[in-house]
């Protein structure tokens, strides 16, 4: 959830610190604050609201110092205010602490610290762990980074932590467990963040913390260590990121840069695997795991979300080309129902971030049961493809914006070649079908974009609907996925009421909501279910509804029967997904926009769930 900032070196920190935030506003923006040591001591400026509030409150004000910290927030323990916004101060003053996560026993801790006569200026369980460290200090007379290691052992919980001391100009102390850090590595400087994206322009070399560690952060030195004050050798990696992929370059919002990328995005994940000259797909996770793969007594996939609706899809896919059982799993169902998991299970997990909190926690417990775990996720370096025993990249570069597009459709993508591969392999595919298929994916970058040539329809439909209090969108076979993930990003963007449905489900209790007021979304490409579903816009037609209907290029009977129609290009059913959501896609775009919100930033929402 929330995003943290750290940079110590020969810079300014404020406008480095202040410049990261704003990069990782999608991770929580319900208020922002920093923390800076210079020579005059330790001044710290936090403010409800955007990051630019907090730029705006600090004009005026001592904002020198090498040394900072920074926060954006997503609420947890306290509502979003000045006084429950990091960075967070000890008792003494001599502390400033951000904080990712949430501390599960901060209530018993905090009565312990009452009773010796610590106040709480905060609602926050961040405060009460850095009183807690703070109170260890002091009655042990030792060291602040032995502190924290004591303190850590106590807490129950996910923390990403940034600490520093205004004693100290030189240090900033780390620690992470279940919420992501990076270091990013430069020349006499380091910088500190949930994500690269803050620091790209500066350094490319990063280390990614591990979980129970804590960094020693000086300009010119990274010390790493584990819980028993052992030294761990940090990995420098090579970021494959560009500065251009964190901003809007001339879009208007994230969202629609973002959605306008499938094209090359999904031609990056496809490249270099899909091999269509040679009939071949390589995926390296998948060719040295293929015996494991192939032969599963079944298949787990763990996601939430918008990667919940790629697993839904691609158990239809799995099912049909692979015929392995598969299940889809919500993670924090999954993780807290003691699912029966037995060796030959494979599990995939499927995250944008690679650090869902509640997936991470499915796989820790699979894996315990001695299930293969292998990963889809977007995030390079990230720790659900560090605790995969293999797994596959989506490539499809930073999403910014907080509703998954991009993201949704490469790891669509990467499904999809996995099943090919796998049924390859298995010899549940023949030969002609699979190099239809083939083909079929390798042609879904252009044909996405035919899709974004001209978005003036769709445009023209948000505006005609952005008023309707409630919403349906029905598919049946695989668009039924689709249909769920087009009623969520309406929901996400505009904030307008929105169910999925099965198609052939409506009669079973949804048309009681039909109304001539109702907006129906009709998934209904040309595929093996179009009869039924062309019956189905029938029986919304006959009660008055509104159909809106995503239909395929040359379809004369669907748009004969909507009131509106947005239009893909064909595609074997399989990959017809792909196309379809793209349309969903730009029609919550149009409506959050018409509406008047910020689409890059939904109420309530941010991008990484890595807390429960």
């Amino acid at each position: 959830m929330c995003g943290i900032v750290g940079y110590i070196g020969p810079r300014e920190a404020y406008p480095i610190v202040i410049k990261g935030l704003k990069r990782l506003e999608y991770r929580g923006y319900d208020s922002a604050g920093i923390s800076l040591i210079n020579s005059s001591g330790m001044n710290v400026y936090k403010k409800k609201g955007k990051v630019t509030d907090l730029e705006e409150a600090t004009l005026g004000k001592d904002i020198s110092g090498h040394i900072g910290i920074g926060h954006t927030r997503w609420a947890t323990h306290g509502e979003p205010s000045d006084r429950n916004a990091h960075p967070h101060t000890s008792n003494d003053g001599s502390l400033s602490m951000i904080h990712n996560g949430i501390i599960e026993n901060y209530a018993s801790i905090k009565q312990e610290l009452s009773n010796k006569g610590y106040q709480f200026s905060s609602d926050t369980d961040t405060e009460v762990l850095l009183n807690f460290i703070q109170d260890i200090k002091q009655n042990n007379n030792c060291s602040l980074e032995e502190a924290l290691r004591i303190a850590l052992k106590r807490i129950v919980g996910a923390y990403c932590i940034l600490l520093i001391d205004k004693n100290d100009n030189n240090t900033i102390i780390a620690a992470r467990k279940g919420s992501p850090l990076v270091i990013g590595i430069g020349k006499g400087e380091h910088f500190l963040a949930s994500d690269a994206t803050p620091f790209i322009e500066y350094t490319k070399e990063v280390v990614y913390v591990n979980d129970y560690e804590i960094a020693i952060v000086r300009a010119d030195e990274l010390i790493l260590k584990n819980l028993g004050n052992e030294k761990q050798t940090p990995f420098i990696t090579k970021l494959d990121m560009e500065l251009a992929a964190v901003e809007k370059g001339g879009y208007k919002h994230f969202m629609l840069k973002e959605i306008h990328e499938q094209p090359s995005t999904i031609f990056d994940c496809l490249r270099g695997r899909l091999l269509t000259h040679s009939g071949e797909i390589r995926m390296a996770g998948i060719d040295n795991n293929i015996d494991k793969l192939a032969n599963a007594n079944r298949i787990v996939m763990v996601a939430c979300g918008t990667s919940w609706h790629a697993g839904l899809i691609a158990e239809y896919v799995f099912e049909e080309l692979c015929r392995i059982p598969v299940e889809v799993e919500y993670a924090s169902e999954f993780r807290y129902r003691n699912p029966v998991i037995n060796e030959g299970d494979v599990i995939i997990a499927i995250s944008q971030s690679g650090e869902t909190a509640d997936t991470l926690v499915a796989l820790e417990s699979a894996k315990a049961k001695g299930a293969f775990i292998f990963g889809v996720v977007n995030a390079v370096g990230s720790s659900i493809a560090r605790i995969s025993h293999a797994g596959a990249y989506t490539h499809a570069g930073p999403e910014i914006g907080v509703a998954s597009t991009k993201a949704f459709t490469g790891q669509l993508a990467v499904l999809n070649m996995m099943a090919l591969k796998i049924a390859k392999a298995k010899g549940t595919i023949t030969e002609d079908r699979y190099i239809n298929l083939m083909k079929e994916l390798e042609a879904v970058p252009e044909k996405v974009k035919e899709i974004l040539a001209d978005t003036s329809n769709i445009k023209a439909i948000a505006e005609k609907y952005k008023d309707a209090p409630d919403a349906l969108f029905l598919g049946r076979g695989y668009n039924f996925p689709v249909a769920l993930e087009g009623a969520l990003k309406l929901k996400e963007i505009s904030y307008i009421h929105a169910e999925g449905y099965p198609a052939a489900e409506m009669k079973h209790g949804p048309i009681a909501l039909v109304t001539d007021k109702l907006p129906v979304v009709f998934v209904a490409t040309k595929d093996s279910y179009y009869e039924k579903i062309v019956s189905n816009v029938q029986e919304i037609k006959a009660r008055k509804g509104m159909v809106i209907a995503v239909a395929t290029v040359g379809d004369t009977v669907i748009p004969s029967m909507a009131d509106d129609t947005m239009f893909v290009p064909d595609a074997d059913e399989l990959i017809a997904p792909l196309l379809s959501t793209i349309p969903l896609q730009l029609l919550s775009y149009y409506v959050g926009v018409a509406k008047g919100y910020n689409v890059d930033m939904p109420r309530n929402l941010a991008k990484s769930v890595t807390v429960e």
